[in-house]
């Protein structure tokens, strides 16, 4: 009799195994498509009394891990995030500088100023002429301020997501926390908690697409996070990640601190959307607008050694260098403008706005056909020559921006056309560079992701086959129940004759 109990018991059990593991294969298949899950799976361990098999016991379940694989691609899904982040801030701004050569960047804009001039030269007189070159001039100042604008319009909008990024971390490190919580508790009870670790694997996938992070899984269970510089990010609740919101004007010497406990940990936050953003607003763009303001103020300098105060800022007056050299002229890239009194009065691009050592303006009532000028900005003020025989003075490349502490990617030597083509190409390279990066940096990902999923993830036929071994485990042990009731009931039958 007791056989039979034992052997109905072990038959039970089975099938209690059975319907468990069938449940974990049906999740398994609802979640093939999702995103990081891994594959959930238990183990069985045999139970026994008295060195007598009693059945099966069904572990917890786990879910499948690769830890160097997901590291990998944690890793991966950061750059992906701030290379992406980083090509769609600075795409609109290289179209709207245009190509070398393409009739619609700076360079051309200066080439155009240029043509203006020597058709001028041939006809000083001419008044619709005159009138062109202050045209030229303002076509060029224009393309100067767009660029200046968007650059900084580009600084507020990464400003703007580094604050909706630190709330969303916050979110995203919160709800690690709360599985930590979970976590912990049910590992203590030995219990299942590999839904916790699949959601928790999620959670941190969005943290990677923020920024790039580093961790560890302690004894109990719990995952602590960390920046790549070594900064823990806190999942407890104690105290969250704070900045506040500025607007941001081209000569912002200083943006908004991200801060933790009240230090300082913006240089910590690298890579992902939020790293990119930072990155973007402290120095990216800041070198950006600061080689802008100093094409501005060279612009203006070299038309005014000539004689003639063509470009201003917007209080009318020809930019000089300070402490730091670009102290006076932050953001010139905005406001430059033609001189107002060029624009009411054009024959001063023929006649001078001012007397410098080698150069006398024309007075009133002078010659009609005064070239003197007009040879000199063909020649010099346009040239890579200030004067015969003397080298342009070289744009600054280096102490730029509000701290002094920006450098430009090209050499600030040679004509304007140069300085202007220079920058262009050198900004638009920075660009192809991004997307290049990013096109290489989403295979690697994609090819970790396929990794990943054959490593941990959920192989449908693989569940299938388990799910028809297991029907067939299922059948036999109702085979076995079947035979031990129908044992039961001759064993009845028999006591009851007797």
């Amino acid at each position: 009799m007791s056989s039979l109990s034992g052997a109905l018991e072990i038959a039970d059990s089975g099938l209690r195994s059975v319907q468990s593991q069938l449940a974990l294969i049906s999740q398994n298949v609802a979640n093939a498509g999702t995103a990081g899950y891994a594959t959930e799976s238990e183990a069985q361990s045999a139970v026994g009394a008295a060195g007598q098999p009693m059945g099966v016991h069904a572990l917890p379940a786990i879910a499948a891990s690769d830890p160097a694989l997901q590291a990998q691609l944690l890793a991966q899904t950061s750059s992906v995030a701030a290379l992406s982040t980083q090509q769609s801030a600075l795409q609109p701004l290289d179209q709207l500088a245009g190509t070398v050569g393409s009739a619609n960047d700076l360079a051309s804009d200066l080439g155009a100023l240029q043509n203006s001039f020597t058709s001028l030269l041939s006809d000083p007189s001419n008044q619709a002429q005159q009138q062109a070159v202050v045209q030229s001039a303002q076509t060029l100042t224009g393309q100067l301020n767009a660029l200046g604008q968007a650059t900084s319009t580009a600084r507020q909008t990464a400003q703007g997501a580094i604050v909706s990024s630190v709330a969303t971390l916050n979110q995203a490190l919160a709800r690690i926390g709360q599985l930590n919580t979970q976590i912990v508790a049910l590992t203590a009870q030995g219990q299942s908690t590999a839904d916790l670790a699949n959601a928790r694997t999620n959670a941190l996938a969005s943290i990677a697409q923020l920024v790039s992070v580093q961790t560890s899984t302690q004894p109990n269970g719990a995952l602590v996070v960390a920046t790549n510089g070594g900064v823990i990010l806190p999942t407890d609740g104690s105290q969250g990640i704070t900045t506040t919101n500025a607007t941001l004007t081209p000569g912002s010497a200083a943006a908004p601190p991200i801060l933790l406990g009240g230090v300082d940990i913006t240089t910590s936050l690298t890579g992902g959307a939020l790293g990119a953003n930072i990155a973007l607003r402290d120095t990216i763009l800041p070198t950006r607008q600061a080689e802008l303001d100093e094409f501005s103020a060279t612009l203006a300098q070299r038309f005014s050694a000539q004689g003639l105060t063509l470009f201003t800022d917007a209080s009318g007056a020809v930019p000089s260098a300070g402490t730091p050299v670009q102290a006076n002229y932050l953001g010139l890239a905005v406001e430059i403008e033609v001189n107002q009194a060029v624009i009411a009065t054009p024959s001063l691009v023929r006649d001078g706005t001012q007397a410098t050592i080698s150069f006398t303006p024309n007075p009133s009532g002078g010659p009609a056909g005064f070239s003197t000028l007009i040879a000199n900005i063909v020649q010099y003020g346009l040239g890579s020559d200030a004067q015969a025989g003397v080298a342009q003075p070289a744009a600054n490349s280096t102490g730029l921006g509000a701290n002094g502490d920006l450098s430009a990617s090209y050499s600030g030597n040679g004509s304007l056309a140069t300085l202007a083509a220079s920058m262009t190409a050198s900004q638009a390279a920075s660009v192809g560079t991004a997307s290049s990066a990013l096109a290489n940096a989403q295979s690697v990902q994609t090819g970790l992701q396929s990794q990943l999923q054959s490593a941990i993830g959920v192989s449908v036929d693989g569940q299938l086959a388990n799910m028809i071994a297991l029907q067939n485990s299922y059948g036999a042990n109702a085979k076995i129940i079947t035979a031990v009731e129908a044992m039961f009931t001759a064993l009845m039958a028999a006591v009851g004759a007797a």
